[in-house]
């Protein structure tokens, strides 16, 4: 009896041991400076969260490709050429994202919320845009980032 009992006791220990969280797969975040959000009057900070930066071709080609994972405090931000109207996509990209489309002046332009993951539906800016920030989908709700916002950057 006692022979039957050991597998089935081997499995319930071995069912209680904590998991491993698996390591997410795909490039993995790397911060290169910070972003604040402020109201669009006032010099009332709403938000700071850490960012990734691309800022030559390779860099915005890739973007947000093949990444599975984006914490609430964290953003990529895409540095353009040059102030004009911006499209982006979602392909190959796994996680819904809020795309913000932000002006020279650093002015908040546009939200493109929760763009959906894995579509080449065109995400546009309304206005030339020099700045481009992805963010988790939903942060800019829970943050309450509007257009007419500013933001302001630092690199590392």
């Amino acid at each position: 009896m006692a022979i039957l009992a050991l597998p089935v006791v081997g499995g319930l220990i071995y069912m209680s041991m904590p998991k491993s969280t698996p390591k997410a797969s795909g490039p993995q975040f790397t911060k290169q400076g910070t972003l604040t959000f402020y109201a669009e009057q006032g010099d009332q900070a709403i938000s700071t969260i850490d960012i990734e930066i691309k800022a030559d071709d390779m860099g915005r080609a890739e973007g947000m490709m093949w990444r599975k994972s984006m914490e609430d405090n964290q953003g990529m931000l895409f540095i353009m050429e040059r102030a004009e109207p911006q499209s982006f996509w979602m392909r190959n990209t796994y996680i819904p994202l809020d795309i913000i489309f932000i002006s020279e002046e650093q002015r908040i332009l546009n939200i493109r919320k929760n763009a959906q993951p894995q579509t080449l539906s065109p995400q546009t800016s309304q206005g030339d845009a020099k700045y481009v920030l992805e963010v988790i989908g939903g942060l800019s709700d829970k943050l309450g980032v509007k257009p007419g916002d500013r933001v302001e950057f630092e690199r590392q």
